[in-house]
């Protein structure tokens, strides 16, 4: 089978809270994650020394992805120099930049016949270059070993240093995305150093390359919906062509609270109204995140 492949990355743990997580809605049950599939995804993962954010970051369509052939992968470790209050991969200071894992991952999207490949990793903001040479080296070697391989890359901000970002632009990658993560009233809350006009700044030079861009924001942060109207706008202002819509899940009691979990139905309506202002992809759902259905974002 042609299976899929996503490389994706994330932040960290947070102040204590002793607001109890609250239970699931009867909407947002999710598949149990088991399976021949599923069995060798997690293999080749163990076996390749690699990191997926579908374990660092307590995915919820683990299931469903790994059993279709889809992983979400990380480069750069799986230590992230940003304290970011909604995701639960570690923080702290990381190991040195391990040049051999490039390679690693072109040979398991070539093992895994993949057809598709989306990259992400962790913040590395003790680095000089804030990883942009690795990034470059991932993208070389995956094309290098598996040509005919499209590819996504879910790239940090790089603190908006448009040198760094232009290295990532000029490898031609056919989708380049950058998560918002949520409005902008509520950025500076959530998410640690990175700014909301900063990242509006990166997509703005992404979709000015000519390459698609793309983003993404979590609902349930106790944001509005003419919030989330005026975040879409923002993004089509900066030439963003693709958006995900889903809904934040508290990874454990040291993160951010969940404010409310959304209806589907509301959901829906942002699927709607995006296309209606003007994106030519959007998917919004509760269990969507950035790499869900990456294969179908390219346009």
């Amino acid at each position: 089978m042609a299976w899929q492949f996503t490389i994706f990355a994330k932040r960290s743990l947070v102040e204590n809270t002793t607001t109890p997580r609250p239970h699931l809605p009867h909407w947002m049950k999710m598949k149990r994650a088991n399976g021949e599939n599923y069995s060798r995804v997690k293999n080749l993962v163990m076996r390749q020394n690699l990191h997926t954010i579908c374990t660092s970051g307590n995915c919820p369509n683990i299931g469903e992805c790994w059993n279709q052939g889809t992983a979400t992968f990380m480069i750069l470790g799986n230590i992230c120099t940003r304290r970011c209050k909604f995701c639960s991969v570690p923080t702290g200071r990381p190991l040195q930049v391990d040049w051999q894992e490039p390679g690693r991952l072109a040979e398991s999207v070539k093992s895994m016949g993949v057809k598709h490949c989306v990259i992400t990793s962790v913040d590395r903001d003790d680095l000089d270059d804030l990883g942009a040479g690795l990034w470059v080296e991932a993208i070389r070697r995956v094309r290098e070993v598996n040509r005919g391989t499209t590819m996504e890359v879910l790239i940090p901000d790089f603190q908006g240093r448009k040198e760094l970002v232009q290295q990532i632009i000029d490898e031609k990658p056919e989708v380049i995305s950058h998560n918002l993560e949520t409005v902008e009233r509520l950025s500076s809350q959530i998410r640690s150093r990175a700014r909301y006009r900063i990242s509006l700044g990166v997509l703005r030079q992404i979709a000015l390359s000519g390459a698609t861009a793309k983003s993404g924001i979590m609902l349930g942060l106790g944001e509005t919906a003419e919030e989330v109207l005026q975040t879409m706008d923002d993004l089509l202002a900066a030439g963003v062509k693709v958006m995900t819509i889903g809904q934040y899940l508290q990874p454990s009691l040291d993160h951010m609270p969940v404010h409310a979990f959304i209806p589907p139905e509301q959901f829906h309506y942002y699927h709607e109204i995006g296309f209606s202002k003007g994106f030519s992809v959007v998917e919004s759902s509760t269990l969507v995140r950035s790499s869900y259905h990456a294969e179908k974002h390219m346009v």
